[in-house]
């Protein structure tokens, strides 16, 4: 499933992010999630306790960081410094009680903690203790992300009160950044809508709309706003021209299917709580946008406080954690999502794919072929399938798996799904099946729009770097390679593809001379390393042969290529048996060569890019 665009406000907002308390955040705790133990050994000293904590939070794993900073604020309550650390730490773990206690000691010594008082007024949104929950707000910090996510959230606090016109008051007092305008007019349109003013709540939400017809979450809410106002013609227009822009998400797939079926659209936003989570979720997806990562967990964590079945906000965090190289938490938040949501099957889709990421490759195949049979004409499940088994090596069951997809394209444009071709003829490749791969290959190129540079490079280089290792169509091969290289010069991937071909053709210098660009753009890649090892040594260099070929074991390859690197460093490379072909001969494959081709990169899978929204 193709990602929805944030659009350029939510892009934009991410920038002043940095003026609020994003920046302490970082700065407390550099946080990526990874996996975490079922528990954490404390240890025996204050000390030891902090050690560890710091140690967790350089290495990014917030789980033993929030154990072992808890562990150490029991032995030194009264040090600020830890009682922060582990409020972050608390937080960006979702132990959003434990967090809401220390951000309750922090307060008390400190009332102009912002990220604190934030907290604490969301608790107080949560509990409809609105006028607490301002007081919570007003104390917070100063800057631009803070005044805008204070006034944002003051105003849903005075909706939930039920004081309207004071809710509108309020946001209308947002002035200044540009980008403002679209929050502005986006939550005064919820605001309006659920306090009743319908007219205000038309005229906000087509404003934001009119400004951007790219966003999501935008869409959606005008959309929705129509249809229950007895307009869905224009709620039919506008998913449908978001369709035009982004096809097949799956929210605006649920929405036009209820449309055209006669069927109601509910309210974007049924309480001042849904209201103050949309906020966060808005702050949380602009972080991650610019790869603001902790302050975005924290962002969307409270959001999904006050919304546990906020399905973009699960999506969107779930996504944020795979980046963080998370995912089994990722999955544990993929997991909660709503049976109900558009959104679920992308949820069961990731999962599996996720496992396949932590080494369960046969429980991810399991996973997905289950939900391919809960939802058999579904493309993207049994695409996602497919690249399971292709990732396993299972070749001839992934072509299989990838003509079931195909034979469900019907009559919807085999544009959108040139990637199916793509990797069904990897795939006959990798299973020897090459007049089948050729004939993919080519469609897939026939198809990849103009607009996916990456992708037509990908197709490009394997489809070349097949023909000449096979010694066929090697001027057109050539041509393809050196355009592929055009479209993504900084693919290390590409550019080791190029210099193999020259190698294969004997032209040993212009081979070194690419491959030592390749090294350069991905210098921890082992077949990169033992290519320009040979290359090195048919060009003379034996020693530095050697030393690349060193340098290819040292990076973990393959078992079938390290006995091939072992091979060489021991005896070298066989002497040729003819001189080296020229630049324009055709020569027969050198017996020394790996059979392997160098792995050409590909394109993420259908179906499997960003679950972020809105």
């Amino acid at each position: 499933m193709p990602a929805p665009r944030r659009g350029g406000a939510l892009a934009a907002l991410a920038l002043f992010l940095a003026a609020s308390t994003a920046p302490a955040l970082a700065a407390r705790l550099p946080v990526r999630e990874v996996a975490a133990p079922q528990s954490y050994e404390p240890a025996d000293s204050l000390e030891g306790n902090f050690l560890a904590a710091y140690i967790a939070g350089a290495s990014r794993d917030t789980a033993a960081a929030a154990t072992y900073y808890r562990e150490a604020v029991k032995g030194d309550p009264r040090n600020a410094e830890l009682l922060e650390r582990s409020f972050v730490a608390l937080l960006a773990d979702g132990s959003l009680p434990e967090a809401f206690r220390a951000a309750e000691r922090l307060t008390a010594r400190d009332g102009a903690n912002g990220l604190a008082q934030l907290a604490l007024g969301v608790q107080k949104i949560k509990a409809k203790q609105f006028a607490a929950a301002r007081q919570n707000l007003q104390r917070g910090g100063k800057g631009a992300a803070a005044d805008l996510t204070s006034t944002l959230l003051t105003a849903w606090s005075y909706a939930g009160a039920g004081e309207g016109k004071k809710a509108l008051e309020t946001i209308n007092k947002l002035k200044g950044e540009r980008y403002y305008n679209v929050f502005r007019d986006y939550h005064a349109g919820l605001i309006a809508a659920l306090v009743g003013d319908k007219v205000e709540a038309e005229r906000r939400l087509k404003s934001a709309y009119d400004a951007d017809r790219n966003t999501l979450r935008i869409v959606d809410a005008y959309g929705r706003f129509e249809a229950d106002s007895g307009r869905p013609d224009l709620a039919v227009a506008a998913y449908q021209e978001f369709d035009n822009v982004l096809p097949r998400h799956p929210i605006v797939r649920d929405a036009l299917d209820k449309l055209k079926a006669g069927k109601p659209l509910t309210p974007l936003i049924a309480t001042a709580q849904e209201g103050a989570a949309e906020v966060l979720y808005g702050l949380g997806s602009a972080g991650t946008s610019q790869g603001d990562e902790l302050p975005a967990v924290v962002y969307l964590r409270l959001a999904l406080y006050l919304a546990p079945e906020h399905s973009l906000a699960l999506l969107t965090l779930a996504d944020t954690l795979e980046r963080m190289k998370a995912p089994d938490r990722a999955n544990e938040v993929f997991a909660r999502m709503p049976a109900s949501s558009p959104l679920k099957l992308n949820a069961d889709i990731q999962i599996g794919l996720n496992l396949e990421q932590m080494g369960k490759g046969d429980e991810a195949i399991a996973h997905l072929d289950q939900v391919a049979k809960t939802y058999p004409n579904d493309v993207d499940v049994i695409s996602a399938l497919g690249n399971v088994q292709r990732s396993r090596k299972k070749y001839a069951e992934s072509a299989q798996t990838y003509t079931k997809a195909i034979d469900l394209i019907g009559d919807q444009p085999a544009r959108n799904y040139w990637t199916l071709y793509y990797f069904r003829g990897t795939s006959y490749e990798r299973a020897k099946e090459w007049t089948k791969a050729e004939a993919d290959l080519k469609k897939a190129l026939d198809l990849v729009p103009a607009t996916q540079p990456n992708g037509r490079a990908q197709v490009l280089n394997y489809l070349a770097y097949s023909w000449v290792d096979q010694n066929q169509n090697i001027d057109e091969a050539f041509r393809m390679l050196k355009q592929a290289v055009d479209l993504q010069p900084r693919d290390g991937m590409i550019i080791d593809s190029l210099g193999w071909a020259y190698y294969r053709l004997g032209r040993w210098d212009d081979a070194v001379r690419e491959l030592e660009k390749a090294i350069e753009l991905k210098p921890g890649d082992p077949t990169i390393n033992d290519h320009l090892g040979d290359a090195y040594w048919r060009s003379g260099r034996r020693l530095e042969g050697k030393f690349q070929w060193q340098h290819a074991k040292d990076l973990n390859p393959e078992p079938e290529d390290l006995a091939k690197i072992e091979a060489k460093l021991k005896d070298g490379l066989p002497e040729l048996e003819k001189p080296a072909a020229t630049a324009e001969s055709q020569p027969a494959p050198q017996p020394e060569m790996p059979k392997g081709a160098p792995a050409p990169t590909e394109p993420p899978a259908m179906g499997t890019e960003t679950k972020s929204g809105g």
